[in-house]
């Protein structure tokens, strides 16, 4: 097992062409060909963190957050990101980081927070814009299914909980094969016409050049037809935080009491009680005070992320209540989600949770 077999791993259920535009999720250092020994998952791979993976004979720290967030300019040890990236390379530690792509699928972050809650009917509270498009190819009715069924398992046609979606019509086509052309019907210097399949697929963006790639592998023709767009439709399994709904609503009390103890919190800080049940919840785990009034727009009771300064508790302005539960203490279950997802696919394989917590903010 290399280092790259288990990045593919994470990267199919949260391809790294999701990140934002600011983020650096990826492989920070080491080689994905190296022979991976084990693997420690974590929230934030600090110097602790790679010391710990050392020990435990883990090459590979898969981390939430990314130790390089922005650029460095010198790596001389002055700070603790230096020296984290210094005792990787020096150990021969891979640092892998799977941050606001992780954050940005419905089965990701959030999702993992809402399992912990017991909520159901999740959806994407902020879906994403353009990260659909579509493929137009067309094809003779004899081999319409083949190549339908090659771009389907390339990751074609796959909407919501449906799969293997698409729209065909069938008409007529023209072409002349000039000198130099093979034909697979018809005669050079003449023009042909004849019966072709239009198929149409939707497809997330990242997938067009996998999906071409099966399209022009199983396809007849030496020159395929076909034509990409991009939708502006939502992609309703792509974009930031979640919203779900608990089975029965609770009591205000009973659900600021829920927070603190799912997420271990000595303290927790929300806008005054509305007087009124919680039934639909918004969440984004980290940073997401910037989603405030999408999550009052949604309907939803009550949001629960990280980080709100002062005057954005102001912004649930009666409408909603919002409860800052701490930046680790909302994104700390990401550990077992990346355990998890690892350990499904790679079964007998060493996949380690850290025992460091990680924590930068402690309470009295």
């Amino acid at each position: 097992m290399n280092i790259g077999s288990i990045i593919t791993v994470l990267e199919t259920l949260a391809p790294p062409a999701l990140q934002e535009s600011y983020d650096n999720a990826g492989l920070l250092t080491g080689q994905p060909n190296w022979p991976c020994t084990g693997v420690l998952c974590c929230l934030d791979a600090i110097e602790a963190v790679v010391d710990e993976a050392i020990e435990k004979k883990c090459n590979l720290v898969v981390a939430h957050h990314p130790i390089v967030f922005s650029g460095l300019k010198k790596i001389n040890g002055n700070n603790y990101v230096e020296r984290t990236i210094i005792k990787a390379i020096k150990h021969d530690i891979a640092l892998y980081a799977i941050h606001t792509n992780l954050d940005n699928v419905l089965h990701g972050v959030n999702g993992m927070i809402a399992q912990k809650l017991g909520l159901i009917n999740l959806r994407i509270l902020a879906p994403k814009e353009q990260q659909l498009e579509k493929l137009y190819f067309f094809v003779p009715p004899g081999h319409a299914e083949k190549v339908k069924n090659a771009v389907f398992n390339a990751g074609g046609g796959a909407i919501g909980n449906y799969r293997e979606c698409s729209f065909s019509t069938v008409g007529q086509g023209t072409f002349l094969p000039e000198s130099g052309a093979r034909p697979f019907t018809g005669e050079r210097g003449k023009r042909h016409e004849a019966e072709e399949v239009k198929i149409e697929i939707l497809y997330p963006f990242y997938l067009r050049n996998k999906l071409l790639t099966a399209l022009r592998e199983n396809h007849p023709y030496e020159e395929v037809a076909y034509e990409t767009i991009t939708l502006n439709n939502l992609h309703q399994e792509t974009g930031a935080g979640i919203t779900g709904e608990f089975p029965e609503k609770l009591e205000e009390a009973d659900f600021l009491q829920l927070l603190k103890s799912v997420f271990g919190l000595p303290l927790l800080k929300h806008t005054a009680p509305l007087g009124k049940k919680i039934g639909k919840v918004s969440i984004c785990g980290g940073a997401g005070s910037s989603l405030t009034k999408t999550a009052i727009n949604s309907g939803s009771d009550a949001y629960i992320t990280s980080d709100i300064k002062y005057h954005e508790f102001f912004d649930a302005d009666g409408k909603i209540l919002l409860a800052d539960i701490g930046h680790y203490e909302s994104e700390q279950f990401t550990i077992n989600l990346l355990q998890h997802i690892l350990q499904e696919k790679i079964p007998n394989f060493a996949v380690l949770k850290t025992a460091v917590n990680t924590n930068p903010v402690h309470y009295r």
